[in-house]
């Protein structure tokens, strides 16, 4: 189930080089750790409780689409609305499962099998649903603290003088 026994768990988040120790040489040159990477300007998005990073290894990712993926937590967040104070706590955990349980799928006929009848993984899964709205609340919060306290007023200030003094 893994190329040449040398995957693990990290290269499915991107950080394994897969270079021979001390040398540049590929172990494997036809494998690439190459994660897609999107910059999102946080306080710049209008962000709803069901704006989500979907974080997970390639036991996911081989057998499910993104558009398959964001259906998936959709779907899972509706069964846990945001006003439901008493099951929110199980909103982002149960679109994680989800996910899993879509991408292992269920045994047919000795083969395990996708809900679209696509052969499910049999690498390893895991899964985090991150709701995006909570740390934009937090950064705002943050940033406000920062920006009304002496440390930033004095830097604001000195930044200013900085600023006139190169004027001249």
């Amino acid at each position: 189930s893994r190329v040449l026994a040398t995957i693990g768990v990290t290269r499915g988040f991107g950080d394994h080089d897969l270079k021979a120790l001390n040398t540049n040489i590929s172990i494997k040159p036809f494998l690439l750790s190459q994660p897609e990477v999107q910059v999102l300007d946080i306080e710049e998005e209008i962000i709803k409780d069901s704006d989500v990073l979907i974080m997970g290894t390639d036991g996911l990712w081989d057998v499910t689409s993104n558009e398959k993926a964001v259906e998936i937590v959709q779907k899972s967040l509706d069964h846990f609305p945001a006003n439901d104070k008493s099951r929110l706590k199980y909103r982002y955990t149960s679109a994680a499962q989800d996910l899993v349980m879509h991408s292992r799928g269920k045994l047919f006929d000795k083969n395990w099998k996708t809900s679209e009848g696509k052969p499910a993984t049999i690498d390893d899964i895991s899964v985090f649903v991150i709701p995006l709205s909570h740390y934009k609340e937090e950064h705002l919060e943050w940033k406000q603290e920062y920006e009304s306290s002496p440390v930033a007023t004095e830097k604001m200030s000195t930044s200013d003088n900085l600023q006139e003094s190169s004027r001249w």
